[in-house]
């Protein structure tokens, strides 16, 4: 067999090639949004998380970005409102970020036509069963390559509620 012909370097490259693609199509509606794709991830992250935070650390890990990355970018969520900074009440080393509600309102308002972006461009193209595979099969790859992208998401949060009203 020809070892530029292995399907293990075809699976890899379609992959490669698709993320690719998707980013290209679905970044045009976040730069819209004035977000770039970390920022999106991130504030997305958060509103998914109980309390719609994370600690920092486990929001560093989900993302794969340093824990200085990180800080970066929620520097740069928090000076535009989008993220508020939390101290942990048992553990003063730690803090969480929490998405903000203006953070949320900027995301309710972006998710329409990225729900939409991605039906065109991905979910759409699939039937339902070929999606539940590729979700499955999507779960059991991440799961061995980045076994912190759910960090901290089961954990019952220890920092103190925000009070509204």
């Amino acid at each position: 067999m020809d070892p530029f012909d292995d399907p293990r370097l075809t699976a890899m490259g379609l992959f490669a090639e698709v993320y690719t693609g998707l980013s290209s199509k679905i970044g045009a509606t976040l730069a819209g949004a004035g977000l770039s794709e970390v920022d999106f991830e991130t504030l997305l992250r958060l509103a998914r998380s109980p309390e719609r935070q994370l600690r920092m650390s486990d929001l560093a890990a989900q993302t794969s970005l340093s824990t200085s990355g990180i800080t970066r970018v929620v520097d740069r969520l928090e000076r535009d409102g989008l993220v508020e900074r939390r101290a942990c009440a048992t553990d003063r080393r730690a803090s969480y970020a929490v998405l903000s509600e203006t953070g949320a309102e900027r995301l309710r308002a972006l998710l329409p036509q990225h729900i939409e972006d991605i039906e065109a461009w991905f979910t759409g193209l699939l039937t339902e069963n070929q999606l539940a595979d590729f979700l499955g099969a999507l779960r059991v790859i991440r799961d061995v390559v980045r076994p912190c992208a759910t960090a901290g998401i089961g954990e019952v949060s220890r920092a103190p509620r925000a009070k509204t009203g």
